[in-house]
């Protein structure tokens, strides 16, 4: 729904007492640091359960399937420790960005008293959140699932049950790229195994599975007084029969192939956004605000935690926090066109706005 400019301020308060402070709970204590995030959403638990699935379904299928009858031991190594490597990294992921704060403001701390010690200036405005009854700082946004309001919140994902914000966009960004690895080794995978194995091995035992038991018994008696056997055994590509074997791969091709396009496009917008030092609600609003960015550089070192080094892909160092939100932070400036547009506001509206505010998603 577009805003039009009136709509756009009504959450836009001069005076403490025009915020309802009155309604507001108190903050609880704040919790220690490192205390684990979760957020108790039906849809996003069961969408982080089949993410869990679906990668442990392709562990079991590139193990059993592919990698352990195989006799090429090498092969068999190597591509089990990177597949597996990547996938520790991206179940590793997937928990931190899900178990992470994404930078959470306060909640309930729009009280009188707070108001009142921020000393207001005339040009000065603060901003609150009705839902969570919380002053918003520049760049959140309230979250309706997580009901709170989330520091540069980029959007809310089921798949790892919580919002991307500040906090966790590293951790997210690092998911989306190691999900598309094992998912583009999985598929490279799986097209060697079929050409190793369907021609020389499966056409055989295809073959055979249409005789019926005496001819299968003559067959084999004629296999091996006449014919020398088979180059390939029939263990060395799948441990199980032919059908379930194609069944389960076609299956991984499937899953490999949407998580690749999925995961890639979100991996790419993700570092789009950290690259223009722009969210995907700002994105989608393009508010004609003015407002200072970062360099490109800057914002993919604070985000992933400094400068280039290993640690940029390991999931289990953190991003670069900023700096614990000071009373100024709370505060922002109106410009002249939004003073202008706060005056075309009619008395009516005014009075509305001082018994219920109008909550608008920044």
């Amino acid at each position: 729904m577009m805003l039009i400019p009136t709509h756009h301020f009504r959450d836009i308060e001069r005076k403490p007492e025009y915020l309802q402070p009155e309604k507001c709970i108190p903050p609880p204590h704040t919790s220690p640091v490192g205390t684990m995030w979760f957020i108790r959403d039906g849809c996003g638990i069961a969408c982080a359960i089949v993410t869990w699935f679906l990668v442990l379904y392709a562990e079991f299928v590139v193990l059993f399937v592919m990698l352990i009858p195989s006799r090429d031991y090498v092969y068999s190594i190597i591509n089990g420790i990177v597949f597996n490597l990547l996938a520790f990294l991206a179940l590793a992921s997937h928990c931190r960005a899900m178990l992470t704060d994404p930078g959470a403001v306060p909640k309930g701390n729009a009280t009188k008293e707070f108001i009142e010690s921020l000393q207001l200036k005339p040009g000065q405005v603060v901003y609150k959140c009705p839902k969570c009854c919380s002053i918003k700082p520049d760049r959140a946004h309230h979250c309706s699932v997580c009901k709170r309001c989330i520091r540069k919140m980029d959007h809310h994902c089921p798949w790892v049950n919580n919002c991307v914000g500040e906090n966790n966009q590293k951790y997210f960004v690092l998911f989306t790229m190691y999900i598309a690895l094992i998912s583009l080794h999985a598929l490279i995978m799986v097209g060697f195994h079929f050409l190793h194995c369907f021609e020389e091995d499966w056409t055989n035992l295809l073959q055979g599975y249409r005789l019926t038991r005496k001819e299968t018994a003559e067959a084999r008696i004629s296999l091996q007084e006449k014919k020398p056997p088979l180059k390939v055994s029939s263990t060395e590509c799948s441990s199980f029969s032919p059908p379930t074997t194609v069944i389960l791969l076609i299956l991984l091709c499937f899953e490999g192939l949407l998580f690749l396009i999925f995961t890639s496009v979100m991996f790419g917008t993700q570092v789009h956004s950290i690259c223009t030092d722009e969210t995907g609600i700002e994105r989608l609003k393009r508010k004609n605000q003015p407002r200072e960015h970062t360099g490109s550089w800057e914002s993919v070192k604070e985000t992933f935690g400094g400068d280039f080094s290993p640690n940029w892909f390991n999931p289990f160092s953190g991003p670069c926090h900023p700096e614990p939100l000071r009373d100024g932070d709370w505060v922002r400036q109106v410009t002249l066109s939004d003073t202008d547009n706060m005056e075309t506001m009619t008395e009516s509206e005014e009075g509305k706005d001082k018994d219920s505010v109008e909550v608008i998603d920044e």
